[in-house]
């Protein structure tokens, strides 16, 4: 058995955690396990789980530049006790390259950095980040991405023009989010949704996923229509700023914080029209989800056009008046009669079950050729 380490936050729900719980669920863990290094104390939703299949979690000091002899002695430790490691993968945007570096002065032979992002969030970490990202070329050995934006903007044009980096899908449980007229009518009477116009998003509360313009959106929507609702899945920290705008807009009656659930696959059954105004995104996992469920789905212009997958999802850019968008939601009330997308995503390489064999033969490919 093959044991990879993982380098990320914490395993909470989340885009790139949900990504790599889809495809531990549905490797050979006779063959391939999955552990978890992780860069926050706190504790993450899908630690039981990681347990319970056989993972490890190992807590780092975390990613500050000061405390990186810090680091590299636990990553040593990490290495030195627990058995031969030959596969450290980050996810960690640039500073992945932390992981990358403690496995490369161990002699961990492959090295992956895994891009998610299409855009490095402009925060006061910036400097460390951009220096973080000119650090990578030399400690990571393999590219691998969720999308070619992502890989552009971490691999740069040349890597991606010679094909030098290799394309991991975020696939998903098709079956899970195929639409469900039952599952609709559960969700939507346990909320008293029933006649209403729901907007649905999935996304962690943070900067990159724009909730503040997100609200601003709906509040033109609650206007113009007095049966629509908004349902937000997920937490973060700047959950309480949105609560507070939404009841200083005096909204708090018509939007639902359902918090970060486990069963956000039945919640899309519930939605109507699915809207996600991110400043930057590499592929995102929900943007898949959502039009498996056959919602029509409206995206910022930042967001890749490889999430296409329906006829029906459209684009606008984010500096378009809030109304564009406003009447955009409005306007996709009107699809009524949802389908059964799994054959499309399947055809589109994003089911989990054939993805996870093809990622598990490249692994067990990398460790008979590195060994």
């Amino acid at each position: 058995m093959i044991r990879i380490l993982h380098s990320v936050s914490n395993m909470d729900r989340a885009g790139i955690e949900t990504m790599l719980m889809n495809y531990y669920r549905h490797m050979d863990r006779d063959k391939i396990q999955f552990d978890f290094l992780c860069n926050k104390e706190k504790p993450g939703a899908y630690d039981k789980e990681i347990l319970q299949m056989g993972g490890r979690i190992y807590h780092t000091p975390g990613l500050n530049p000061i405390k990186y002899p810090k680091y590299l002695k636990y990553m040593k430790e990490v290495f030195e006790k627990n058995g031969k490691y030959y596969i450290v993968e980050a996810h960690n945007g640039a500073l992945g390259v932390y992981a990358l570096h403690a496995a490369k002065v161990n002699n961990i032979p492959i090295r992956i950095f895994h891009a998610h992002g299409a855009s490095i969030t402009k925060d006061w970490k910036l400097p460390i980040k951009l220096v973080c990202k000119a650090m990578l070329p030399a400690n990571m050995n393999y590219h691998f991405s969720c999308g070619i934006a992502a890989a552009k903007c971490y691999f740069g044009d040349q890597v991606v023009k010679k094909d030098d980096y290799e394309l991991i899908p975020n696939a998903i449980d098709v079956q899970k989010f195929v639409f469900n007229e039952n599952t609709r009518k559960k969700i939507r009477s346990q909320y008293n949704m029933d006649g209403k116009h729901v907007i649905g998003h999935v996304g962690r509360f943070m900067k990159q996923k724009n909730h503040t313009f997100l609200i601003d959106v709906f509040e033109k929507v609650a206007q113009k229509d007095k049966n629509a609702l908004m349902v937000l899945l997920g937490d973060g920290e700047l959950m309480d700023e949105i609560q507070k705008k939404v009841r200083d807009k005096k909204l708090n009656e018509r939007v639902i914080f359902a918090g970060n659930v486990a069963n956000a696959n039945e919640w899309y059954n519930a939605f109507d029209v699915f809207v996600l105004p991110s400043i930057w995104e590499g592929l995102p996992v929900v943007g898949v989800e959502a039009q498996a469920n056959d919602l029509p789905c409206i995206f910022s212009d930042s967001i890749t056009r490889e999430i296409e997958l329906l006829e029906k999802t459209k684009f606008i850019s984010l500096d378009m008046d809030v109304n564009v968008w406003a009447n955009e939601a409005l306007n996709k009330f009107e699809y009524t009669n949802r389908k059964n997308n799994a054959e499309l995503i399947t055809a589109r390489n994003y089911n989990i079950e054939i993805e996870a064999k093809k990622l598990q033969e490249r692994y067990l490919q990398l460790y008979k050729e590195e060994k």
